[in-house]
């Protein structure tokens, strides 16, 4: 007797993907910002400052990527600053004028975030020490090899480095290249992977996944390594792209990379992120910058927009307004004293 799966035999019904809550809603707002930039601020979307503005939003979505690995596990990374600036020092300072020891000025770099990382991982993933507290300490001593390196002074980029991360490839910037590369294999490992199915799950619950027999604090520690490894590569590229980057260059990467995964949907209680979401909130992050320096504000009013978005991120992803709702509607009213 013939199958009755389908009509007329034919193979089973494929869904397709449903995008997330926090994916289609900065994809909303990066359109309706695209909009609000032609009408206000023109300048702001010609080929000239998009050329100029897609780089800087590459290192900023890299560098959020690994900021969202560290809260996936309900964690909050404050060496950023720290982790960008030291890479930053020890390429453009060790490989000083000389494109042959950019290679292994850059994997000196990587072995110093990777110690960075450990020291995060073993703080907190193992001693049970707060995110906060212990990752603002490791970037106190970041900061101290910063300034042993550099002495605060800041040094050209070599030539290679230039070429490479500031280059284009068919009038596409280098960088955004590699963005997307970083986007596309951190979604592959977290997404595809045993290991990256046991990492979310570690951080959507942490003693569920203990019950099930997953090594807790082997995970929450790997994510502050493997967030080192994209702070590495987001220093890396800005040493590139910046004729003669500051040996403090890192410090404006700490509030947008955490408002770029906000945004993105992911919470800052952890769970589930969306890897691709956080890189297109890092380009509306970017654009909403550029915006706003063509529109001629200063610094302060800048870095109040960066807050704000930060501010409604959290908002929209972290307070569960459902709750909040019921416990109102459950609070008694006002009792009547008695005549």
């Amino acid at each position: 007797m013939a199958s009755t799966d389908g009509a007329h035999g034919s193979s089973p019904r494929r869904t397709l993907p449903v995008l997330s809550r926090g994916l289609w809603t900065v994809l909303a707002a990066l359109a309706l910002l695209a909009v609000v930039s032609i009408v206000f601020a023109p300048s702001s979307m010609s080929s000239g400052a998009l050329q100029g503005m897609l780089p800087f939003a590459a290192v900023l979505a890299i560098v959020a990527i690994g900021q969202t690995l560290v809260v996936m596990q309900g964690g909050f990374d404050l060496s950023v600053p720290g982790s960008v600036s030291i890479v930053v020092v020890i390429v453009t300072h060790q490989a000083y004028g000389n494109d042959a020891k950019v290679l292994p000025a850059a994997l000196m770099a990587l072995g110093v975030v990777l110690v960075a990382g450990l020291v995060n991982g073993f703080l907190i993933g193992r001693m049970g020490l707060n995110p906060i507290v212990a990752t603002l300490g490791v970037n106190a001593l970041l900061y101290a090899g910063v300034l042993g390196i550099s002495g605060g002074t800041p040094r050209q980029t070599t030539d290679l480095l230039a070429s490479v991360a500031g280059g284009t490839l068919l009038w596409v910037p280098n960088s955004l290249l590699v963005a997307v590369v970083t986007v596309a294999v951190t979604t592959l490992v977290v997404k595809r992977t045993v290991a990256g199915r046991r990492f979310e799950a570690v951080g959507a619950n942490g003693r569920a996944a203990w019950a099930t027999g997953l090594r807790v604090q082997r995970h929450r520690a790997g994510g502050y390594v493997a967030a080192q490894v994209h702070y590495w590569l987001g220093g890396l590229l800005l040493a590139g792209i910046l004729n003669k980057p500051s040996a403090y260059q890192g410090d404006r990467y700490l509030l947008p990379s955490v408002a770029a995964v906000v945004l993105g949907g992911t919470s800052l209680l952890g769970g589930r992120g969306n890897i691709a979401a956080t890189a297109i909130a890092a380009l509306f992050l970017t654009q909403l910058d550029q915006l706003v320096l063509a529109l001629g504000v200063n610094f302060a009013v800048e870095t109040l927009v960066q807050a704000a978005a930060f501010a409604i991120g959290v908002a929209l992803y972290s307070i569960e307004w459902r709750r909040l709702r019921e416990r109102f509607a459950r609070s008694p009213g006002p009792v009547a004293s008695p005549s």
